[in-house]
């Protein structure tokens, strides 16, 4: 498997680039590419640690060299949240550096799976799903809005509230990638009990995690290394997945069959040609149903704006 990592100088990248070189399966290769000219730097300080994983980097403006025979592109490239930003406030910046990479991928790698990381991913998925059904080579089920941050954090949010173990424990995230649209189903964690205030605080909290991180960062970056294990536990999974590993389930934004919006977040199985099966998220409880109507006119103009913005 040949992996490609898109922003790979910046913070996320960096980390997921670091984990991906210690954890991905023997005999992988490893391509970063960044338009910083630090970039091959990089590369070269990760290939001094000792893992059969071959790794090389890329700088400028043309991403070609690293896509070429990709079978996995993990997209972290843009602009990070300051202090007072929300992830559309994101969207002149990273709407277009998105855009011009998913017209690279159509013609260099059409049949890799795709996993976007940047923000804001309501809208960047989509922008990147009508660049490649332009160019005539869109697959639904090789393109991921990687929601796993939300995923990890509610894991380890409810594992500190109620004192449990985080071995076993699962918490769907679903609906999308940003502010109300995070809908962690809380009512669906086994073994679990919350009361109605601890539903409503902490699906606030999983929420507004992400702005948590840039106030505690002083305008010195937003979230980073949570958001690089993340990419790294879906990029792994897909791997996996794509080497005919059988069984693997993760959340992450995908185009469904468009019950609730074009592009919903929800379990899915992964498989040999990326989504295998998207999965249902089961019964909401009343809290959730409220929060999952209240949210998705949101979600919707979301998308709405990438499509147009791809037009």
């Amino acid at each position: 498997m040949k992996v490609a990592v898109i922003g790979a100088a910046g913070g996320i990248g960096q980390a997921l680039a670091l984990l991906l070189k210690n954890g991905l399966p023997a005999g992988s290769d490893l391509a970063l590419y960044d338009i910083a000219p630090v970039t091959p730097g990089v590369a070269a300080d990760l290939s001094h640690i000792p893992t059969p994983v071959s790794i090389k980097g890329y700088a400028g403006e043309d991403p070609t060299p690293a896509l070429e025979g990709a079978d996995v592109v993990l997209i972290s490239a843009g602009v990070a949240r300051k202090p007072g930003m929300d992830r559309s406030d994101l969207f002149n910046v990273n709407a277009g550096i998105i855009k011009s990479l998913a017209e690279k991928i159509a013609v260099t790698c059409p049949t890799a799976c795709v996993g976007i990381i940047t923000n804001p991913v309501n809208t960047t998925v989509p922008i990147a799903a009508e660049v490649l059904k332009k160019a005539g080579v869109y697959n639904k089920h090789r393109l991921f809005g990687i929601t796993t941050l939300d995923v990890i954090r509610s894991e380890t949010f409810v594992s500190e509230l109620k004192g449990v173990s985080l071995e076993g424990l699962e918490v769907p995230v679903i609906g999308g990638h940003s502010g109300v649209t995070i809908l962690p189903l809380l009512s669906q964690v086994k073994g679990v009990e919350f009361t109605a205030e601890e539903t409503a605080a902490l699906t606030k909290r999983i929420q507004n995690a992400g702005t948590e991180v840039v106030e505690a960062k002083a305008g010195g970056g937003s979230a980073t290394l949570s958001m690089g294990q993340a990419a790294y536990r879906f990029g792994l999974s897909l791997v996996k997945a794509l080497q005919g590993e059988q069984g693997i389930i993760e959340c992450a934004y995908v185009e469904g069959d468009g019950e609730h919006a074009r592009f919903f977040a929800q379990p899915i199985r992964l498989g040999t040609e990326g989504v295998e099966e998207i999965l249902s998220y089961g019964e909401l409880s009343s809290f959730e149903q409220e929060a999952f109507d209240s949210m998705l006119d949101t979600l919707k103009s979301d998308i709405a704006l990438g499509e147009e913005f791809a037009k």
